[in-house]
């Protein structure tokens, strides 16, 4: 049977909650989303139901992380069917501050990281991204001060730049990174599919396919040069324009030259109509 879980909407209301939840030593998973949650984010709180004794999740549409050009006023948000399907999950605690209470008037610092930040994947087009994405994580970190925090693969450069914060920061956070959850036909799940077309759609899974297929040939013995040209080929022959199509050493996100360097991690990010969608999968 679901339970409604707490919602705390502001910081005392958040601290008021996380003091009950940790009467009892309970540990604390965090599961931080911008809301618009679908099965992809729930895969994660079942995730950190398995690890802690309590979950948090944030719902917080970061504006931050958003370049003047993208889509943060029309990003889906979708507060009411979201506290359903968390109390459903049987969620603890949710937590949905507001833009003034993440940065009140006169909010002046910022967390800038390099390594994996500047590895010249989505830092290469979108240079504000990780900027906002390290300042609102470490926020959530030290307002919620979680065990373990829980994200998902599918943003895997956003996944390495945060494991190396919280490391770097000595944040006391365990950083999770689980498995990209998938539709059926294999395309990766996210709140920008909700954006495409029917034709999109149908189209969109060419994605992961061609990332099957250029690990297998890397695999095989393939150069990663022709391995990464045939890949591109059947990302643009689907009809999308290919940002970039990497092949990255798992850990570090620096270029190498053959398998040999890995573990290696394929990486992409494409256009299709107004919407770029990003996947990634191990060779």
């Amino acid at each position: 049977m679901s339970r409604t879980p707490i919602v705390a909407r502001t910081l005392p209301a958040l601290r008021r909650a996380l003091d009950t939840l940790r009467a009892r030593k309970a540990t604390v998973a965090l599961v931080p989303t911008m809301g618009a949650l679908h099965e992809g984010h729930l895969s994660l709180v079942r995730q950190a139901k398995r690890r802690a004794s309590k979950v948090v999740v944030s719902i917080f549409v970061n504006p931050t992380q958003f370049a003047p050009n993208e889509d943060f006023g029309s990003y889906p948000r979708t507060w009411k069917a979201d506290l359903a399907k968390l109390a459903a999950e049987n969620v603890d605690l949710v937590w949905g501050p507001d833009a003034k209470t993440m940065y009140p008037p006169g909010f002046a610092s910022k967390i800038l990281t390099e390594g994996p930040a500047l590895a010249g994947l989505e830092d290469r087009f979108r240079p504000h991204f990780f900027g906002g994405v390290t300042t609102v994580v470490g926020k959530l970190f030290t307002q919620v001060r979680p065990d373990i925090a829980i994200f998902g693969e599918k943003d895997f450069q956003q996944l390495r730049v945060v494991t190396q914060m919280a490391r770097d920061l000595d944040l006391g956070v365990k950083v999770i990174g689980i498995a990209t959850s998938r539709e059926r036909d294999g395309l990766a799940r996210s709140s920008r599919n909700v954006y495409l077309s029917d034709e999109e759609r149908r189209a969109a899974p060419a994605l992961y396919r061609s990332l099957k297929e250029t690990a297998g040939r890397l695999r095989d013995g393939d150069k990663i040069k022709a391995a990464l040209a045939g890949g591109a080929k059947l990302i643009t022959a689907a009809g999308f324009e290919l940002d970039y199509l990497e092949a990255r050493h798992a850990e570090t996100l620096a270029p190498i030259r053959s398998v040999a360097d890995g573990p290696v991690r394929l990486l992409v990010a494409a256009r299709i109509g107004t919407t770029r969608l990003i996947d990634n999968i191990a060779v």
